[in-house]
């Protein structure tokens, strides 16, 4: 499979999934505009590191929680480059609490980011995707798209959301050569997960085999963490001529999770 002449904008993407993601279109020759926070330094490291692979890269330091800085960096991007052909919206934030003790500035800031932030870039990419005649829209969602957790309210929703937001824009491009689908995955062995097994450790007294396999990955049959290189991957088949017809689907990694 060859991208090349194609552009990708991957939201969240100068770390964990969206990196990944990044990395596994610039491999097949996509243009790639990063965007995430960080230190610049790694940033423009990351940059410089998918620029030598051949392929153009550009970063967007847009606040996914704000409208106005969404539409810029849309805008800029298919000024530049004619059109995003590729969107993965990847943008996500986290907290737990129950839910009469959730702060509410958290509730809108998760909502904003993890769900609205989504219709903000595929309404602003869209009508160049329907020009062109072809796009690929790629909503990273998670297991809580289709089942829930206790303490994760704001979570779950926007996540539930996403995936019906999905399904809406998948049937409405359905005859413009445009799929959109969701990629759900289970818990994901990204640094941020692997610093938290030994802090878990030692906060509950008990070994890092215990934390992973009862605190971690007691919904995953598995037992075993999702890769974000397993994630890039089914983001790349999505993007292939096999999957052409595979448009407002949930794609479940998680190692058995929502089966049961």
């Amino acid at each position: 499979m060859s991208l090349k002449g194609k552009t990708a904008l991957v939201t969240g993407s100068t770390s964990g999934i969206g990196l990944a993601i990044a990395r596994a279109l610039a491999a097949e020759g996509a243009d790639l505009i990063l965007n995430g926070f960080g230190e610049p330094k790694n940033i423009e490291a990351i940059r410089q590191e998918l620029e030598n692979t051949g392929v153009g890269a550009f970063y967007s330091p847009a606040d996914m929680a704000k409208p106005e800085e969404i539409r810029t960096m849309v805008e800029n991007g298919i000024r530049d480059f004619g059109g995003i052909d590729i969107l993965v919206n990847n943008a996500g934030i986290q907290h737990v609490a129950p839910v009469e003790d959730f702060p509410p500035e958290k509730w809108d800031a998760i909502l904003a980011i993890n769900l609205s932030s989504a219709f903000h870039t595929v309404r602003h990419a869209l009508p160049a995707m329907k020009q062109k005649g072809w796009g690929r829209i790629i909503n990273i969602a998670s297991a809580h798209a289709l089942v829930a957790s206790p303490y994760k309210s704001a979570y779950v929703a926007a996540k539930h959301g996403l995936l019906g937001f999905t399904k809406s824009i998948a049937l409405e491009t359905a005859q413009n050569n445009i799929t959109a689908n969701t990629i759900c995955p289970g818990y994901v062995f990204t640094p941020l997960v692997k610093n938290q097994i030994a802090d878990t450790a030692r906060a509950r007294g008990i070994t890092e085999e215990e934390v992973i396999n009862d605190v971690m990955l007691k919904a995953q049959w598995t037992k075993k963490f999702v890769t974000v290189e397993q994630v890039a991957g089914i983001a790349l088949f999505l993007c292939s001529e096999t999957a052409e017809n595979v448009t407002g689907s949930a794609l479940s990694v998680d190692g058995g999770w929502t089966a049961a």
